[in-house]
């Protein structure tokens, strides 16, 4: 279990570089209410970007980005409602992005689907 989730915070500090690297402002990280935990939100520009990050040692229970299925987006959804109706400030629009990590030796690929619903 402390294996899976050091190998999880590694994917979500990668995924957090990768974001800033890419220009977006990193708002908030591990955002919980009781409803569920929004892994990173960011800004690029006037819009919110709600992302989601799956980290994967290996393809045994399928891919990283394949684990990211409807119902998580849709929680997703839900809980972006959440964070932005206690939030002064307004965005543009809001989206949803999945970052997927899969060891390959001792790096990551890292793979970024922008607007993921």
């Amino acid at each position: 279990m402390a294996a899976r989730n050091e190998l999880g915070r590694r994917g979500e500090q990668l995924a957090v570089d990768y974001l800033r690297a890419e220009g977006m402002h990193i708002i908030d990280r591990n955002w919980r209410c009781r409803l569920g935990e929004i892994d990173v939100i960011a800004e690029e520009g006037p819009r919110l970007v709600i992302v989601e990050v799956k980290t994967r040692s290996g393809r045994t229970h399928g891919t990283a980005l394949e684990s990211v299925r409807p119902a998580k987006l849709a929680r997703l959804r839900m809980l972006a409602a959440k964070w932005l109706a206690a939030q002064p400030r307004r965005f543009a629009s809001v989206r949803v992005d999945v970052i997927a990590l899969e060891r390959v030796g001792d790096d990551f690929a890292l793979r970024h689907v922008r607007g993921a619903i």
